[in-house]
This record gives C-alpha cells, structure tokens and sequence, in this order.
C-alpha cells in the first residue's frame, strides 16, 4: 500500500510539469530511398520480359499459385523448366519473375498489374539481392524494400499464404555480401504475419567450409538444374500445405 501511495503521489507531483511541457514532434518517417520507390525498368535488354510479365497478371484468371521474383524466379522457365513443370505442373502457377530486377521494379509491376483478379491462395516470393549486389542499396534500405513488397502483396491477397523464400547466399566463398543478405533475411523474418513463412531453403547451398559448389550454382549466384529440382521438393509441401 504504501508502494502505491508513493506510485500516486508521483503520478500528482509531476502531472501537471508534464500538462506543461510542449508537445512533441512525433518520430520522423525514414526518407523515401530508391529500395521503396517503385520504378519500371530501363535496361533495353529486358523491356520485353517486363512487359510480358506486367500483361500476364493483368490478363490472368483466378490463380492458385504465383512466383514473384528476379532472374532466380524468370529461371523456372529455364534451368529450372523440368522441375517445375513435374511438381508444379498441374497447379498452372503464374510466373512473374524479371531478370535483374530490385525490390522497386517488383513495386512497379504490382502497380501497373495489380494481384487482385487474381486472388491466388499462395505467393512465392524471392526478391532483394539485386538491391545489393548492383549496389543500389545498402542491408536497411534492401530490409525497407523487401518488406514494402511483402505490404504490397498482402494488401492485393489478403487470403494468401506468403511463403518468403530467404535471400540466397551468393559467392563462392565468404564474403561481405553474404553477411548483409543474411542480417536482410533475419530481418525481414520478424516482420512477418500470421500468413507468411519464411523457408530459409538457400542454406543447403552452403558447405561446411562456407564455399558454395559450382553444381549447385555455376556462377555462384544463379541455380543450376539439380537445385532447382531441390528447391522445388522444397517447396512443394508448403505450396500444398496453402492450398489446402
């Protein structure tokens, strides 16, 4: 009791001291940075795959299953065809993935072809490692990226499960970039809802040695055909799981 009493008279001594203080300025917002700004791509050499990206969602029907994503994502439709077509074949998921694109050329194409029509129940998304490998933006900014298109994706399907596929390492060795991809992805994994999974599926690239092996991926960057097949058994259960 005689805790409280002394709680109260605190609370009476300095009420007023505190009624007569200024109001405070509310915390400012971070600037706005390339990472969070949307903008179409420039680069001649990829103009038709942005399109062709941006016309199939607008003339997409209702889908189950969409990719979202970069160069890593455009190549299930190459290195990464056969797998795709044997595990997710009969699912007909949407591909959007552009080679060489940051987290605001994907902000760019839900803008311009937004996922709503098509209300797909699950969204794979790989995204981020453009921003700091073409050195557009440093770990926070890619952070703020990643997670503006996460916002995005959840305010066009908020009935989707969000399966976030954790950055992959790249480099043959340990590098400094490694380093900021991984604190991206430890980030980006708190900030997750209830409907979005993180699947940290590029840690099986990764030897003892921290190397990664050229038949996993041959530049040390891009997947080679036998770990497309093992991200795809990867995700498969957890592609099921949201259709469900």
């Amino acid at each position: 009791m005689r805790r409280l009493a002394f709680v109260v008279a605190l609370v009476v001594f300095f009420a007023p001291i505190a009624m007569a203080m200024p109001p405070q300025d509310p915390a400012p917002k971070p600037a706005a940075h390339a990472a969070v700004t949307p903008q179409p791509r420039t680069d001649q050499w990829i103009l038709d795959r942005q399109a062709t990206c941006v016309r199939r969602a607008q003339e997409a029907k209702p889908t189950d299953v969409v990719f979202v994503g970069d160069s890593i994502t455009q190549g299930w439709e190459e290195d990464g065809a056969a797998s795709w077509q044997k595990h997710f074949g009969a699912m007909a998921p949407l591909n959007l993935g552009v080679s060489g694109d940051r987290t605001e050329h994907v902000l760019w194409r839900l803008q311009q072809a937004p996922l709503t029509t098509i209300a797909p129940k699950a969204i794979v998304l790989l995204i981020g490692t453009n921003n700091l490998g073409h050195g557009t933006s440093n770990a926070e900014q890619t952070i703020d990226g990643c997670l503006a298109v996460l916002a995005a994706l959840r305010a066009q399907a908020p009935q989707a499960t969000i399966l976030v596929c954790e950055i992959f390492p790249r480099g043959e060795r340990v590098n400094a970039m490694r380093g900021d991809l991984l604190q991206v992805n430890q980030a980006v994994r708190t900030q997750l809802d209830a409907k979005m999974k993180s699947l940290p599926i590029g840690d099986r690239w990764v030897q003892k040695d921290g190397t990664i092996k050229k038949a996993d991926m041959p530049d040390f960057l891009h997947l080679s055909k036998a770990a497309y097949e093992q991200w795809a058994q990867a995700l498969l259960p957890e592609i099921q799981a949201a259709l469900r």
